[in-house]
């Protein structure tokens, strides 16, 4: 998921300097809530303890 975050991060700063100002504001806007889901994700598992026996 931090994959696809980054991805749509890197679009919006590509749309942003080629000056389509509308599709770096929503490539922006995904990146965002697609980094804190990961986040919320992460604190979750590391709460859970998930390990291997």
């Amino acid at each position: 998921m931090l994959s696809w975050a980054l991805l749509f991060f890197i679009v919006a700063i590509i749309a942003g300097v080629a000056g389509f100002t509308g599709i770096a504001g929503a490539a922006t806007g995904i990146a965002q809530i697609l980094f804190f889901i990961f986040l919320i994700l992460l604190v979750i598992s590391l709460i859970t303890g998930r390990r291997a026996p």
